[in-house]
Order: structure tokens, then C-alpha cells, then sequence
């Protein structure tokens, strides 16, 4: 088995009941770990300072483009190619963010859009709004369990360093913090970590809920993803989540003039700089067909988009 395995055997195996199901080390580390970041956040207003609001905003805005950017719209999607100094590092501020390694980020995202809203998806609203928005997360085998595990990565888990970002993506976050009091004292950990932790974890687990819950449908998806302005607006672009279900490859997501779209800014700037290539968009005749197509037609074409390199 190796000691990888038994590592994961460890983890996995559960150790307590509570709450009406069985929980594993994972899950009971996961929970802790978010019931610490919202502790932390609680300090805010005692431990306030403009330097140290300032840190937060910025972390804030990089984190979150780098969940954006990086794991969703680059490596999960390929909606358009970076050069690998710029993919990596930008993979990298994600990883900041503690929201997973960018393999298992991308698996869970790409099972999502196989499976919306049926019983195989890690995180529909079908089971709840609380569990598609952060049930799903404290229940580490019930989330494996629902599909083959990483096996929809091939093309992250060919490339070294993302396999290293697997194994210690968690620590990176821990040296940050380091580095935050070493610079500012608590009242840095206290906004750079928790406040601005708890801001993108939510930003981005609100997508899966109110993303699925609120808001209108543009095109016909067969599945509850909705459109939701002021979604659009907290999680850099990620709100116009009916248009993504409706052209899940397209770089962009506000595809109206008025739907603000942070990420596709940054995206478009880094096309005219000549960073950003291959930036894919729908056309006018995908959007007819889509806006025509039966949720029988949809589905049974919804499997045929290929995420290798």
C-alpha cells in the first residue's frame, strides 16, 4: 500500500458519530479549520488598523483571481493558455487561498459540471442549501465516494510541481501566516488570514449555493444554474453562473456589457499584452443553438468536452 496509502486509510477511516452520520479525521480537521478561520475573523474589529486592512484587501482581490483565474477559468476549463511561469504562479496565489490543492479543485469542479444536479454531483442544492454550500466539504466520503477520484486530472497530475502543490497545499497557507506576523503582528493574522479567508471561502462556496438557488436563467442549461448580479460582482465574475453552465469552455462570463466580470478584465488585459492565448469565447451561433436546444439535446452532448492538454 505504501505509506501514502496508509496515510489516506488513516484519514479516512471513521473515528466519531455525530450529527446524524459518521465523521473521519479529515472531516474533523476540515471542520476545525474552518470554525478557526471564522474565530479568528471575530478579533477584527478589535485588532483593526489601516495597514492591516489594506493587507486584507489586497489578499483578498489575489486569492480570489487566483481561485478564479487559475484553478477555474485556466486550469479546470482551458478557456484560454498562459505561459507555464505565469500559469504556475498564479496556481500558486490560489493555493493561498486554502480552498484545496489545485488537482483536487479541478477534479470536484470538473465532476460538477459532468454531473450538475444529479446525485453524482459533489454539491448540488437538490440535497439542501446548506449542503451545497459547505455540507458537501465536511463529508470527505460521502464527496469521494460520489465519483472515480482523481481520475479526471491527468493533464495537472502529469506536471511535477502541481503534484507537489497536491501534497502541501496546506502549508503554504501556514508559512503565509508566518510571514503575516512577522510583518504585522496578530492584527495581520487577524485580517490577512481570518477575514480575508473567511471573504473567499465564501465568495466562492456561494457560487454552489445561491449560484444554484437564486437569480434567473439566460439559456437552457437543464440543470438550476442561475444568473445572480450581486454574485457577479463578490466573486469577481463567477455570479453569471448560468451563462458559464451554458458555455462552461468560455473565458468569459459576464457576456453582457453590463455584467460585470473582474476575472475576464484581467484576462482581457493579459490577451493584449500577449500573455493570454487561445482565449476561447462563444459565437453568436453556439448561443443560438443553445438558446434553442432541448434539455434532452443538452444532455446527451453534455459529456463531450475533453480537458487534456
Amino acid at each position: 500500500m505504501g505509506l501514502l496509502g496508509i496515510w489516506v486509510t488513516f484519514l479516512m477511516t471513521p473515528c466519531a458519530y455525530f450529527l446524524g452520520r459518521k465523521w473521519n479525521l479529515l472531516d474533523l480537521v476540515t471542520a476545525a479549520m474552518f470554525v478557526s478561520i471564522h474565530v479568528l475573523a471575530l478579533f477584527a474589529p478589535f485588532h483593526f488598523n489601516w495597514h492591516a486592512f489594506f493587507l486584507f484587501v489586497a489578499l483578498s482581490y489575489a486569492t480570489g483571481l487566483g481561485i478564479t483565474l487559475s484553478y477555474h477559468r485556466n486550469l479546470a476549463h482551458r478557456s484560454f493558455r498562459l505561459p507555464k511561469f505565469l500559469e504556475y504562479l498564479f496556481a500558486y496565489i490560489a493555493v493561498l487561498s486554502a480552498e484545496g490543492s489545485p488537482i483536487e479543485w479541478v477534479s470536484t469542479h470538473r465532476y460538477h459540471h459532468q454531473y450538475t444536479d444529479t446525485e453524482k454531483d459533489a454539491h448540488s442544492p437538490l440535497e439542501g442549501f446548506w449542503f451545497s454550500h459547505m455540507g458537501w466539504i465536511l463529508d470527505s466520503n460521502r464527496r469521494f465516494g460520489r465519483y472515480g477520484g482523481l481520475k479526471n486530472v491527468e493533464d495537472l497530475k502529469r506536471q511535477p510541481f502541481y503534484r507537489f502543490l497536491h501534497h502541501t497545499f496546506l502549508l503554504h497557507s501556514f508559512i503565509l501566516g508566518g510571514i503575516l506576523y512577522a510583518l504585522g503582528g496578530f492584527p495581520f493574522i487577524v485580517w490577512g488570514m481570518g477575514v480575508r479567508m473567511v471573504l473567499v471561502f465564501h465568495s466562492t462556496l456561494l457560487v454552489n449555493s445561491a449560484g444554484h438557488t437564486w437569480g434567473y436563467q439566460a439559456w437552457n442549461t437543464g440543470d438550476l444554474s442561475k444568473n445572480l448580479w450581486w454574485l457577479g460582482w463578490l466573486a469577481f465574475g463567477e455570479g453569471w453562473h448560468n451563462n458559464h453552465h451554458a458555455f462552461e469552455y468560455s473565458a468569459r462570463q459576464g457576456l453582457e456589457w453590463w455584467q460585470i466580470d473582474f476575472t475576464w478584465y484581467i484576462i482581457k488585459f493579459l490577451e493584449a499584452l500577449g500573455l493570454a492565448t487561445d482565449v476561447k469565447l462563444p459565437s453568436e451561433a453556439h448561443k443560438k443553438r443553445k438558446a434553442l436546444e432541448t434539455r434532452t439535446t443538452r444532455m446527451a452532448s453534455h459529456h463531450e468536452i475533453s480537458y487534456e492538454d
